[in-house]
């Protein structure tokens, strides 16, 4: 079914143009993505000038109830943290709405996405990267923050990411993420048109598949959220990842229908482990 508001017509442009765009950027190597990062939303956004993130722009009660949806999965992580680092923070809602809450926010992005003459708080700094090197010594966050925001990464890169934000945070400091299941999925404009990731959701995730991810790269224990909150306890995290294996033996159509109530994404907190002594 289209989307509520745009037409099939309207749809169907969105998807051919990302698919144009996920072409390139999916052959693309890692010297190449650092130029084509600087244009490639600048130019999907040109052709697509009712895209979804263009239109809700400047709608205060959406931006106002994402951000504090947000703001929520941060709070079990906030008690004595005291810097906050977001990737890909757009327009910087969130980290506005975070500032009162620490001492200093640092939202990275590879580019400035806020609105012109727009007034923020001197402890919010937005730092644009190449999406590789940043400039923030290592050990500097106590948490680090990303919301929808993995799914658009290259294949290629989600291991460099990861590892830049373990060497971000100080040890006991933790990743929290929202990212798109990959069992109720796809979850781009690609979804009314077939089932295969071929628009700017580069991959999908299931929690097994995440906690294996981050544990590569200096991260111990990992929680998945249920009801906003982070489940503390291992058994319910494995129970959350044998439902999650048994809803991936059903089959495609009936998987789907299953994980969006169970699983429509995959939140996580990972924590990095304090040196031993």
């Amino acid at each position: 079914m289209p989307a509520p508001s745009r037409t099939l017509d309207s749809l169907r442009h969105q998807f051919e143009v990302e698919k144009d765009l996920a072409i390139r950027l999916r052959a693309s190597s890692r010297e190449q993505r650092t130029e084509l990062f600087k244009t490639l939303y600048t130019e999907l956004f040109q052709r697509v000038p009712d895209h979804p993130r263009l239109t809700r722009v400047d709608e205060a009660a959406y931006q106002s109830k994402v951000a504090n949806t947000q703001l929520n999965l941060l709070r079990p992580a906030l008690g004595s943290a005291k810097v906050v680092v977001e990737f890909a923070p757009g327009d910087c809602h969130l980290a506005r709405a975070l500032a009162p809450h620490v001492q200093r926010v640092f939202g990275v992005d590879i580019s400035d996405q806020r609105s012109p003459g727009e007034v923020f708080p001197e402890n919010l700094e937005l730092l644009v990267y190449d999406g590789f090197s940043l400039p923030m010594p290592a050990g500097s966050a106590d948490v680090v923050f990303s919301y929808q925001f993995l799914e658009h990464l290259h294949p290629d890169d989600i291991d460099h990411h990861f590892h830049l934000a373990s060497a971000l945070l100080k040890p006991g400091g933790a990743y929290i993420f929202d990212t798109p299941h990959r069992h109720s999925g796809p979850h781009d404009i690609a979804r009314y048109f077939g089932n295969e990731l071929v628009c700017l959701h580069m991959q999908e995730w299931t929690y097994a598949e995440l906690r294996r991810a981050v544990r590569r790269h200096g991260f111990g224990e990992t929680y998945a959220y249920r009801f906003g909150m982070p489940m503390r306890s291992r058994w319910q995290n494995a129970l959350n990842d044998l439902a999650e294996s048994a809803i991936g033996f059903l089959p495609p159509s009936l998987r789907r229908r299953a994980a969006q109530r169970a699983f429509p994404s995959v939140t996580m907190m990972a924590v990095k482990p304090h040196e031993a002594r």
